[in-house]
């Protein structure tokens, strides 16, 4: 069974755009959201996949993940995913020895920047960069699945 360990953090400031190393555009949308687990479609360039993961709430869950062809995916996004669906520019940064992943999404969560670490266990020791800010790892509301129901444009 795959497992996905990762944080996720919100921003102090944007001194992190300085040291970004690549970024890709990503629009993701998902066909199922039960209290139990989430199946999302994530078309990245010229990538797609499906997703299937675990509503385990904090910072481990079961994830899996199938390649599908993009063409594919445009038109399961296009025609069969919940709206909104989730725009967003991941950047990739280091920091000693880590890839943290920042997300700053677009359309009706616009406006939301979010850092992601994915680590190899729970317990994982790592430095918090200059621009970290809160840890939101445990808080629904930042879980991509969450963002479909209740986007950042209508948090008060």
């Amino acid at each position: 069974m795959a497992t996905e360990i990762e944080r996720k953090f919100l921003l102090r400031d944007t001194s992190w755009r300085s040291a970004v190393s690549s970024s890709r555009d990503i629009v993701q949308g998902y066909l199922a959201n039960t209290e139990r687990g989430s199946i999302r479609v994530r078309l990245e360039n010229d990538s797609a996949s499906l997703n299937l993961k675990s509503m385990t709430l904090g910072v481990s869950r079961s994830e899996f993940d199938y390649p599908i062809p993009a063409a594919e995916a445009s038109v399961i996004l296009e025609t069969l995913c919940m709206r909104p669906l989730i725009e967003k520019t991941r950047h990739h940064v280091e920091f000693d020895g880590c890839t943290w992943e920042i997300d700053e999404f677009r359309g009706e969560n616009s406006g939301l920047v979010v850092a992601e670490l994915e680590l190899a266990h729970p317990h994982q020791s790592f430095t918090a960069p200059p621009w970290l800010g809160k840890e939101v790892s445990d808080d629904p509301r930042y879980y991509n699945v969450c963002l479909v129901e209740h986007p950042y444009c209508n948090w008060k």
